[in-house]
């Protein structure tokens, strides 16, 4: 794939660091010129020290024949002119950083995918990780609904018992969905069928239309705190 990656920053500099290990062809745009050095100097890609809202930049980067553009600079505005630019150059793919969620509909509206505040992200995802320390990993969809990584113990109440069985004693609600196992025994993720069991130190990767609560966290044997 090639990728245009807009600011190399703190998340920027990460993404460029994933994408060049992925194999694709990164070229950079940075504004900054010691951040352009550093990035030109450490990775083997393209970096241009320009300003990358000014449409020859862009094209300098070889938007015309780009698969996707990343904009991860610090200010939404200079996010939202670079999206606008990459529509202009018809980028199948155009992804942006958001910073404050007043502007999200903005992003929206111009039809350009988007991640809002990863720093809000990141904080929240420590957040959970120290108070709800059950929860492997999660991802939050909506307001309310989640979907997270759980393993179960062996003294859960789910163990030892199928899907269906679990479903018909009240344990797994029609709320949640068990996605897919992760088991020791096997080299790949186990797709979960109705008369599937639950094993003690399964990794679940479960979907929950009202969250991670400790009340669903329990049925996985997690005794956990269920304050806040």
């Amino acid at each position: 794939m090639y990728l245009i990656i807009v600011g190399a920053g703190d998340i920027g500099g990460q993404l460029i660091d994933i994408a060049i290990a992925a194999g694709n062809e990164v070229v950079v745009v940075e504004r900054d010129e010691a951040r352009a050095d550093m990035i030109a100097s450490e990775h083997d890609c393209l970096v241009i020290n320009a300003d990358a809202t000014v449409k020859e930049t862009l094209s300098d980067a070889g938007a015309d024949r780009a698969d996707g553009i990343i904009s991860t600079t610090e200010q939404d505005a200079t996010n939202v002119m670079v999206c606008l630019l990459a529509k202009e150059f018809d980028i199948p793919s155009i992804l942006s950083v958001v910073h404050n969620p007043e502007h999200m509909n903005l992003f929206r509206q111009i039809g350009v995918n988007t991640m809002e505040n990863p720093q809000e992200l990141i904080a929240e995802h420590l957040y959970r990780s120290v108070s709800r320390p059950a929860i492997v990993d999660y991802l939050r969809i909506g307001d309310v609904a989640e979907v997270f990584e759980i393993v179960v113990t062996a003294n859960a109440p789910v163990a030892g018992k199928t899907l269906t069985e679990a479903a018909n004693e009240g344990l797994i609600t029609e709320d949640m969905l068990v996605v897919a196992i992760e088991r020791e025994s096997t080299d790949e993720p186990i797709t979960p069928r109705g008369n599937t069991e639950l094993h003690a130190n399964d990794l679940l990767t479960v979907y929950s239309a009202v969250g991670a609560t400790p009340e669903i966290t329990d049925i996985f044997g997690h005794d956990e705190d269920h304050a806040e």
